[in-house]
């Protein structure tokens, strides 16, 4: 099973901060670190203020040499696909091939409105989610020397040179959620990995059971799909150490066992070999309290090194 350190910046992180969180990440030997896209606090004060994702991943990718670095996911209000692409593909150069792209229709509204960004209903959010995964897909897709053109109903795109291409052959996409139709539809025709967030595992099991079923209808090999998790990481050796941690990111001992992977090793061991069994591979661990580094090496020597 991958272990991966996933943060949540727009809480409260310079880019210093999460510089130091990314290189113990490599250190440490966890996957991939991997961060929101978010400009706006879902609590507290948020200060300094938000660090852009993409910005964030094209200077890690200098600063790093192994981990894979990606979103989880980006909002697509908020950039054009077109220039996305782009920057994507750019920052894939920049680390010798080793970003993955988590790519999502946007949800938060006060975000929007704090920083001027259009946010259409649900609806037209995912048709302008589909549209821009066909084009971005598209124009890294499309061979050198060739021309990209899309005529969609939000997105047309006409004899783009599809420059510059990703270092990789074909860019990692990530799709998750919990939605029961369009989700599991989209992510059979564009993902490579299917992500489930904050959810127990029983809640889990049928979100996967619906996007296998999805993947199998559009004629895919069942072993093309990842599935992966993401839950909140709260290790504590001690009943002290782990209430002190919970409390770090306003949270209670109780809830970060009973809805998270909180708790000792071997409880956290425990429900990672619960997913796995239910056919996980993956597992992103949100990790709330950037300041404390001594917690990934702890997650890294008890946890990581006995999988």
């Amino acid at each position: 099973m991958d272990l991966r350190i996933f943060t949540e910046p727009q809480q409260g992180a310079t880019y210093d901060d999460l510089l130091k969180v990314a290189q113990a990440t490599e250190l440490l030997g966890f996957d991939a670190f991997f961060r929101s896209d978010h400009y706006l606090t879902m609590g507290g004060d948020g200060l300094p203020g938000p660090t852009d994702a993409w910005l964030t991943l094209a200077a890690l990718a200098r600063e790093t040499h192994r981990i894979r670095l990606g979103t989880l996911v980006t909002s697509a209000t908020f950039r054009h696909p077109g220039p996305l692409a782009v920057s994507v593909a750019q920052v894939d150069q920049m680390s010798g091939g080793r970003v993955e792209f988590g790519y999502g229709a946007g949800w938060f509204e006060a975000e929007h409105a704090a920083y001027g960004i259009p946010f259409p209903p649900l609806g037209e959010r995912f048709d302008r989610l589909e549209e821009a995964l066909a084009v971005i897909t598209g124009l890294w897709s499309t061979p050198v020397g060739e021309t990209f053109t899309y005529a969609g109903t939000h997105l047309q795109v006409t004899d783009s040179p599809a420059l510059p291409k990703p270092a990789q052959t074909s860019i990692p996409v990530i799709i998750g959620g919990t939605g029961k139709k369009r989700t599991p539809a989209l992510a059979a025709a564009y993902a490579d990995e299917f992500n489930v967030p904050f959810h127990n595992l029983d809640e889990v099991v049928p979100i996967l059971d619906r996007v296998r079923a999805a993947v199998a209808a559009a004629g895919r090999p069942a072993e093309s799909m990842t599935y992966s998790v993401a839950q909140v990481v709260c290790l504590g050796g001690t009943d002290a150490q782990l209430a002190k941690r919970a409390e770090a990111i306003g949270r209670s001992a109780q809830d970060v066992v009973a809805d998270g992977l909180g708790g000792t090793a071997e409880q956290i061991l425990s429900k990672l070999a619960a997913f796995a069994d239910a056919g996980i591979s993956r597992v992103y661990l949100q990790v709330l309290d950037l300041q404390d580094l001594d917690h990934l090496e702890q997650i890294a020597d008890q946890v990581l090194r006995r999988l």
